[in-house]
């Protein structure tokens, strides 16, 4: 019986966080908040350049006015 008790015990005992629980949800917070910044940062970059996405559509535009097809 006391090599089953010894099981229990062992099972029972729990190791210690380094921190609190809480603070591995900030630090995933955080995380994905910087990464939220990053992808932010490149919001509407194609349009910052008109001259160039203008020059980049009329090359590419193979002649078609309807650009919602599967084809494009």
């Amino acid at each position: 019986m006391s090599v089953v008790t010894s099981l229990l015990a062992e099972v029972e005992a729990h190791a210690e966080l380094p921190f609190p629980a809480i603070v591995f949800g900030l630090i995933a917070f955080v995380i994905f908040a910087a990464l939220a910044a990053v992808m932010w940062s490149y919001r509407d970059v194609a349009n910052r350049h008109p001259r160039k996405s203008a020059a980049y559509n009329a090359t590419h535009d193979h002649g078609h006015a309807d650009r919602t097809g599967a084809d494009h």
